[in-house]
């Protein structure tokens, strides 16, 4: 096996319930027909299907059905980025819709696998997309002022790497042509994306890798900003463009710019000027049309590890937010982590859902973080249906860095990760891999969960991969169980003085932080063996009782054995990027992991019922619809970008029963 702080994982280091399912459908069903028409199948993001046909009993019989190969993979050998497979179809209209990481838009046939049609918006592949070359998928929109058999009378919206908003005839693939300029509309048009106050110039470290999001004849944007970079990165706009003319109908910007942050007091600069950037909203949004809102998960500001030039809460970064879909006004706001220090990011999506509480049935908007807490609020006021408390933290003591005294920390539902390891719980398989993980730990610095960078180093318990990450969750309402799949995979985080980042040659990965006085390193913690200095389960899958507030089951996901080729005897439980869905047939079904299976787990006992052997990892969340009477699973395994260890794949792989 390779090192992880080489060659090896330096992917680590560098990154009437059935009524319901059928939302953003908007054609009459046929007999042995049921779409998928949205990332998440409902507005909401809910992740979960009525169908039964694959099920406890049959799912053991699954078979593939077809498979498609895109062709489009990248290994970076010729300059650019490694491409990794990350797409979740959607199905309208009797058609499956999906993206390639060259932002290939592809049109197939849901029961054959064969391809309709397919449209290159020619991205420039050689770009620095900090990401590497993946996207997740494309949003639809049915103009009901038309009938579908015109010309773009059905659009398919794909958010590029490049920057670029693109729809599309859901017939033909080709460009609407009245949609902005000749079918597509330029994201570049943000404040920082071209200079910037260091005056720098990158193209790639803005781009776009989730689907956009529709809503009242409105599609919405958010976008990707490369982290740790320089201090000023592009303005995280969320941007909402008229679905039919392409026209920009608003503009939101999660957090202030040199002034003080949405009214908070303590980001007043006396000493300078308030600079920051970021706090994009790069995962997948989600929308209520009976509400009129358009919840947005919001990330980090810039930089992620030093805030001394954005001091106060930076409100409203690391957030969940709820804007009113037509005129992107702010309905209300929840902040998951002040002023981040971490790399905290609301990277899942957020889930709307009704569930249980107090003897009601309460609409809750579910948001989880990188903390791997879950917070659990009133869809239409934001206010917590579980009690979140504000317990203070660690001080920081770098110069010019004021943490925030408190975090929110939620009374229910528990974390779902590991949060605090201490020197005595370093593991290892063998004594002297153990020994090194002691020592390593007892020169850090770690007062627990929000302990602040440090020139020492600090202990970063969960690290930036999570806890939950953007794969984030699926619902079942018919049991009010929430499946989570989640990373325990602890790190280290040193600030570095300007004067010193260039003599600085530990292994790593560094971020220049320009404009400020600190550079950073960091790196996950591992042991000689190259194994995680944590305990395995590395990797896990959680089923949280929504009504209650508590754990049902936690099962590890995947192993991570032969991992590299060498490591065999290792405890389950893999490093996961890939989300999970649920269905009415008593199933949870995920991928993600970095051996390449999918597996389809008993959702009421977390029992392993089902698992088989993909082309290539499956770093992507699945989906399922039925078509010609049969119910098929569908999952992008292509490999991740950034795991070196990885075989790189192509294929959209469908199964389905005998």
């Amino acid at each position: 096996m390779k090192t992880l702080h080489t060659t090896g994982i330096r992917w680590l280091v560098a990154f009437g319930i059935a009524a319901l399912w059928l939302t953003g459908s908007s054609h009459a069903q046929t007999a042995g027909e049921t779409d998928w028409p949205n990332y998440g199948n409902d507005a909401g993001g809910m992740r979960y299907s009525p169908l039964t046909q694959i099920n406890r009993d049959t799912v053991s019989k699954l078979k593939v059905a077809w498979v498609f190969h895109t062709g489009d993979i990248s290994d970076g050998s010729t300059g650019g980025k490694r491409s990794g497979f990350e797409t979740t179809p959607i199905l309208v209209d009797g058609t499956l819709y999906l993206t390639t990481p060259f932002n290939r838009v592809i049109a197939l046939d849901p029961a054959t696998g064969s391809q309709r049609w397919a449209y290159d918006p020619e991205i420039d592949r050689s770009l620095d997309y900090g990401d590497g070359l993946i996207n997740r998928g494309v949003a639809t929109w049915l103009d009901e002022a038309h009938s579908r058999k015109q010309p773009c009378g059905r659009r398919i919206f794909e958010a590029t790497l490049d920057a670029r908003l693109i729809a599309l005839d859901s017939a033909t693939g080709k460009p609407c042509a009245d949609f902005g300029n000749k079918g597509q509309v330029d994201l570049r048009d943000v404040p920082g994306y071209t200079g910037g106050n260091l005056g720098e110039h990158h193209l790639g470290w803005y781009h776009m890798t989730s689907p956009p999001v529709v809503i009242d004849n409105l599609v919405s944007v958010g976008s990707a900003i490369d982290d740790n970079v320089r201090v000023d990165m592009p303005l995280g706009v969320v941007r909402a463009y008229d679905a039919q003319t392409g026209t920009l109908r608003w503009t939101w910007d999660p957090i202030a710019r040199n002034a003080p942050a949405n009214g908070d007091p303590a980001s007043k600069v006396t000493s300078g000027k308030w600079v920051t950037g970021a706090a994009n909203a790069w995962s997948v949004m989600a929308v209520d049309p009976a509400r009129d809102l358009l919840f947005i998960p919001t990330g980090s500001a810039s930089p992620d590890y030093y805030g001394g030039l954005r001091p106060g809460d930076n409100k409203w970064a690391n957030s969940i937010v709820a804007l009113h879909a037509k005129t992107g006004a702010l309905a209300w706001g929840f902040q998951l982590v002040h002023h981040d220090l971490w790399d905290y990011d609301s990277a899942s999506p957020p889930l709307l859902a009704t569930v249980p509480h107090d003897g009601k049935q309460v609409d809750v908007v579910i948001q989880g973080n990188k903390t791997g807490f879950l917070y659990v609020l009133d869809r239409g006021t934001g206010v917590p249906i579980f009690p979140v408390e504000e317990r203070p933290v660690p001080k920081s003591d770098i110069p010019g860095e004021v943490a925030s005294p408190t975090q929110p920390f939620p009374s229910a539902p528990p974390a779902l990760t590991l949060q605090h390891l201490t020197a005595n719980e370093a593991w290892g398989p063998t004594p002297a891999d153990r020994e090194f993980c002691r020592a390593e730990i007892a020169k850090l610095r770690d007062e627990g969960i929000f302990t602040p960078p440090s020139l020492q180093g600090t202990l970063s318990v969960p690290g930036h991969l999570g806890g939950m990450t953007w794969s984030g969750y699926a619902y079942d309402p018919a049991q009010n169980l929430l499946f989570v799949n989640t990373n325990n995979l602890p790190a280290r985080v040193r600030l570095i003085p300007r004067d010193k980042v260039a003599a600085d040659k530990e292994d790593g990965s560094y971020g220049s932080q320009r404009g400020t006085p600190y550079g950073m390193l960091r790196r996950f913690l591992q042991s000689p063996s190259d194994l995680p200095c944590s305990a395995p389960p590395w990797g896990t899958l959680t089923a949280v009782d929504m009504a209650a507030g508590t754990i049902r089951w936690q099962v590890p996901l995947g192993t991570m054995e032969n991992f590299g080729g060498v490591h065999q005897g290792i405890p389950p439980g893999s490093i996961n990027l890939g989300g999970a869905i649920a269905t009415a047939g008593g199933l949870v079904f995920v991928a993600g992991t970095t051996d390449p299976h999918i597996r389809a787990f008993d959702s009421t006992t977390g029992k392993l019922l089902w698992e088989t052997e993909l082309p290539a990892s499956g770093h992507a969340t699945p989906m399922t619809y039925q078509s010609g009477g049969k119910q098929y699973i569908v999952i992008a395994a292509g490999g991740h970008q950034a795991i070196p260890e990885e075989h790189l794949g192509d294929a959209l792989v469908a199964f389905t029963l005998p």
